[in-house]
């Protein structure tokens, strides 16, 4: 509250002219330290504290003997490789014959475009492998495999991790890509003039 000082007296001289008095404002200041206080308060109380955003994501456990291991059926894989430039590359089976290359259909590339992209090839062959599962009668599900080539960014990684959450991938796996995967990117990236 604002008080007014008047104990000073203006005029101790009895001249002829009027003074004027001298009045001194003090502001206190109490009320308003208290609002502030009682502001900080009210909004520490009623934020909400950011949550952290990670993505959850089951890790298999670790055994030491071969044949507990869990065996990928050719028929139900997925492998996705990713390249630089924001360029990926996939074959459907795990691969495992070198000659495999010799269909020219065999290796495609692709991109994280909404059409046409990554997201339909996983539709398709979870498609597929419901199709195959539900004629044989056996509980099949996709597998996907994402090998991460040297030139590929943090952010591919994370986008198609973003896609097995998006296309409710339950079994999918990292795993180190070998030379024949990098020998396949060189090569399809040298016969379509990628430098």
């Amino acid at each position: 509250m604002a008080e007014m000082d008047t104990s000073s007296s203006g005029g101790g001289k009895k001249h002829g002219g009027t003074k004027s008095k001298k009045q001194s404002t003090r502001v206190d200041m109490t009320p308003m330290v208290d609002l502030g206080f009682l502001l900080i308060t009210f909004f520490m109380l009623t934020t909400t504290m950011s949550k952290p955003k990670t993505m959850d994501l089951i890790m298999p456990k670790d055994t030491e003997n071969q044949a507990e291991q869990t065996k990928v059926k050719e028929s139900t894989a997925l492998t996705i490789l990713l390249g630089k430039d924001h360029r990926v590359y996939y074959y459907e089976g795990l691969a495992q014959d070198p000659n495999a290359s010799a269909d020219p259909n065999f290796f495609k590339a692709t991109s994280f475009a909404n059409k046409g992209g990554i997201r339909d090839v996983i539709i398709e062959k979870r498609d597929k492998v419901a199709t195959m599962r539900n004629a044989k009668g056996e509980p099949e599900d996709v597998v996907i495999i994402i090998k991460s080539n040297d030139d590929a960014t943090y952010k591919d990684f994370v986008d198609i991790l973003d896609e097995m959450a998006i296309n409710r991938i339950q079994r999918y796996a990292t795993v180190d890509i070998s030379d024949q995967d990098k020998q396949w990117i060189k090569s399809t990236e040298a016969a379509n003039g990628v430098q």
